[in-house]
């Protein structure tokens, strides 16, 4: 199937040309990095349908469909804004998988959140998966760093044998979520497709 030495975007392209499924980026801090390394891949053609570069909060709302009254409330660094730009760039573009990024690449803070605080989206069949990162580096290193991380994110949910939606996140425990996604303890989640 795939090799696992294999960079995680010619991985994630193996996969979608295998089961015949393609794939949308919406990108804000990586700028469009995402959806260039998925097409520095031969064949990539095939799967990658194309990309939203959502850098300004009115472009996540007029495009992506994420309401204007979270990002009001929230920012725009956020796994909720995220896992809503993943979605809606899917739904959009009509691919089988939506690829999201939003944070903060440095070198200072924005909207009160440090440098490195990043997060990463991926939408599917499934559900949508999140992930909650804080990176270290310079402004280059930590968007080098988030495209590797959703596009890792979206080689595990692509390999996914998920044969029922993705459960809902329960106070009680689920195997491999943890936090509540409100308590800043959440570092991934999985919410089921709608």
């Amino acid at each position: 199937m795939d090799d696992a030495s294999e960079a995680p975007g010619a991985r994630l392209v193996a996969r979608l040309t295998e089961a015949h499924e393609t794939v949308a980026c919406a990108e804000s801090l990586t700028a469009g990095l995402v959806a260039a390394t998925v097409a520095d891949t031969p064949g990539a053609s095939a799967v990658l349908l194309g990309g939203v570069v959502a850098y300004a909060p009115e472009v996540k709302t007029a495009l992506l469909d994420v309401p204007a009254e979270l990002v009001a409330r929230v920012g725009t660094v956020d796994p909720e804004v995220a896992a809503l730009m993943a979605e809606g760039v899917r739904r959009r573009l009509g691919s089988t998988w939506g690829l999201a990024t939003t944070g903060v690449a440095g070198p200072g803070p924005a909207e009160g959140k440090p440098a490195g605080t990043v997060h990463v989206a991926v939408s599917g069949p499934s559900g949508t998966a999140t992930r909650a990162l804080e990176l270290n580096g310079t402004r280059a290193e930590i968007r080098s760093a988030t495209v590797d991380a959703v596009l890792r994110l979206a080689v595990e949910e692509t390999g996914a044998t998920r044969q029922t939606p993705a459960p809902p996140w329960d106070p009680r425990g689920t195997v491999g979520l943890s936090g509540h996604p409100d308590d800043g303890t959440a570092s991934e989640r999985t919410t089921p497709a709608t």
